[in-house]
């Protein structure tokens, strides 16, 4: 077993699913789908599903036992059902761009930098989804991957959500000014957002609660955007406040529109 989960996890263009939520929406969304672990015995309606779901797509199933399902998981939060797909596949920049000129929407990016954190990248690519942004951009260095964290904690967003990985960020937010985005970054030290206009073609660049946005990247931003803080501590949770920001950023289309 120990051998088997070694291989898995040394192949690249393996994706390891993990939670009934995550393994249905992969196949829901037409990902293909390698293998399925189930664990043996269980019946209740999820677990049901995802059992038909592979079926009608020929998918191997294997009923384990849940040690097993713990030796192969990476989260530890399997629910059950662990899954082996394809391994999923960056996007490109156009493709969000694209993505916005199909819905008739000026673009709205979320460019993240010093994002480390699986957890945080995951909450953000699920807020990146129900905020209706048409692309995340990461990173290559010093960022979280598209890991079996990431897709669990995305809910499996991680499905419909395209996700860019640049060289150079600094560079990309170059050439989308070009084509006529503007920037917003998440800062403590920035104007209040709610006396900011936020509409238009625009990109919401967050970093992590400790270091925050890289100087590089803070001086290709247009505008620093600040959340006020009320209580006795003065930052807040990355995927928090790219939740916030990003929700700001909706309201004023709504009214806008």
């Amino acid at each position: 077993m120990e051998n088997e989960k070694k291989n898995i996890n040394e192949i690249e263009n393996v994706l390891v699913i993990e939670g009934r939520n995550p393994v249905l929406e992969a196949f829901r969304s037409g990902k293909p789908i390698d293998k399925v672990f189930v664990l043996d015995g269980c019946q209740d309606g999820p677990i049901r599903t995802i059992i038909r779901e592979a079926k009608k797509h020929d998918t191997i199933l294997n009923f384990v036992g849940k040690e097993r399902l713990n030796q192969i998981s990476d989260t530890g939060k399997h629910q059950g059902v662990i899954a082996f797909a394809a391994a999923y596949e960056y996007a490109q920049v156009e493709d969000m761009l694209e993505l916005a000129r199909t819905r008739g929407e000026d673009p709205f990016l979320i460019l993240l930098d010093n994002i480390e954190d699986p957890h945080n990248l995951g909450a953000i690519i699920r807020t990146a989804n129900v905020a209706g942004a048409h692309g995340v951009i990461i990173p290559k260095r010093r960022a979280s991957g598209l890991t079996a964290t990431v897709a669990k904690t995305s809910a499996g967003a991680l499905n419909y959500t395209p996700v860019a990985k640049v060289t150079n960020l600094a560079r990309t937010m170059e050439e989308l000014k070009k084509k006529g985005l503007w920037f917003v970054c998440a800062d403590m030290e920035g104007d209040s957002m709610y006396g900011m206009d936020l509409t238009g073609p625009i990109g919401l660049v967050v970093g992590n609660e400790g270091e925050g946005v890289g100087r590089l990247i803070k001086e290709n931003c247009d505008f620093m955007a600040g959340i006020p803080m009320k209580g006795d501590i003065d930052s807040l949770n990355a995927s928090v406040a790219a939740g916030v920001l990003a929700y700001e950023i909706v309201r004023q289309r709504m009214y806008k529109s």
